[in-house]
């Protein structure tokens, strides 16, 4: 199938790389010069839990060599979503399916409303821990499982036919009829984890094993929590902060995303995570201090940043 990944940072690279080795034909569509260089001229180099492997990729900065894909996954972080979802559409056929997978919300809606609703999917993937080692290089600690389902409705064949493209490239893959459960299941992890850790420069063991960070992390989660359940949100669990902590357990020396963007001077994607539950809980009358804390710490931060 040919597919094209707009986003080939830590995450874009894997899905890139494992796919590229299914035999699909696979595009890397990324701003960044380096990485596409590195890969034009000596294949893109991935290793860890899938093994070690350097796969032939095609490249480009901006889409418009790629043409009509069947599958484009945009794997970029969700405050880049706008302008890939404008690459996106300039590879859109008849037949094609968009797959948006983001940490937080608001992103496939973003995307749909470029390119309309029929064409999108999202994914929710975990566990991976993935990074870049050098431009043309990346790693990953986990293989863990992909969910995918359609933006609206239950599953389809088309879905069907998405996963097995990427059961081909050795991801454990499932479709879910609602998958926005799972994004808010993943999303109130995030919360727990991402700003707590970014502000604390912390693992997630070393938030979980300090009674200060883990207060600011676990009322996090109950929050976002408590939101979902006032909007009818269907969940697994009843108890959140039990729920969480199981989750960082499995992952104790992790270091979230947005801990990796403050430690390399970046822009975090604190609006789509933290940032995403205190204007859904307003309505509600749902306080939210330590969501509005932790956002209010990273912004203040970022501030100081020079402009992207």
């Amino acid at each position: 199938m040919k597919t094209a990944i707009i986003g080939t940072g830590a995450m874009g690279s894997v899905y890139a790389g494992l796919l590229g080795a299914a035999g699909h034909e696979v595009w890397a569509v990324d701003r960044w010069r380096a990485h596409l260089d590195a890969i034009a001229e000596n294949g893109l180099r991935l290793e860890g839990a899938s093994g070690d492997r350097t796969v032939a990729l095609r490249t480009s900065e901006t889409g418009a060599e790629v043409g009509t894909a069947e599958l484009v996954i945009i794997a970029t972080k969700a405050m880049h979503i706008e302008s890939a979802a404008e690459a996106a559409a300039g590879m859109v056929g008849p037949d094609t399916t968009v797959l948006a997978i983001q940490n937080g919300l608001g992103s496939a809606e973003k995307v749909a409303d470029r390119i309309g609703a029929d064409r999108v999917a999202i994914g929710v993937v975990g566990g991976f821990g993935a990074s870049i080692v050098a431009p043309g290089h990346a790693h990953h600690n986990g293989w863990e499982l992909v969910r995918l389902g359609e933006m609206n409705g239950p599953v389809t064949p088309r879905l069907e036919a998405i996963a097995e493209v990427w059961r081909s490239g050795g991801f454990k893959v499932r479709t879910f009829d609602d998958i926005h459960q799972m994004v808010w299941e993943k999303l109130i992890c995030n919360v727990c984890y991402s700003g707590t850790c970014a502000i604390s420069e912390r693992t997630i063991a070393e938030v979980q094993a300090n009674p200060h960070l883990w207060q600011v992390a676990s009322g996090c989660a109950t929050e976002a929590y408590q939101v979902a359940r006032a909007k009818d949100i269907a969940l697994e669990f009843d108890d959140p902060v039990a729920y969480v902590r199981a989750f960082g357990e499995k992952i104790p020396n992790a270091r979230p995303s947005m801990l990796l963007d403050r430690q390399a001077g970046r822009r975090a994607e604190i609006g789509a995570i933290n940032g995403a539950i205190p204007p859904l809980a307003r309505p509600l009358g749902i306080p939210t201090p330590y969501n509005d804390t932790v956002v209010a710490l990273i912004r203040g931060y970022e501030q100081y940043l020079p402009e992207a």
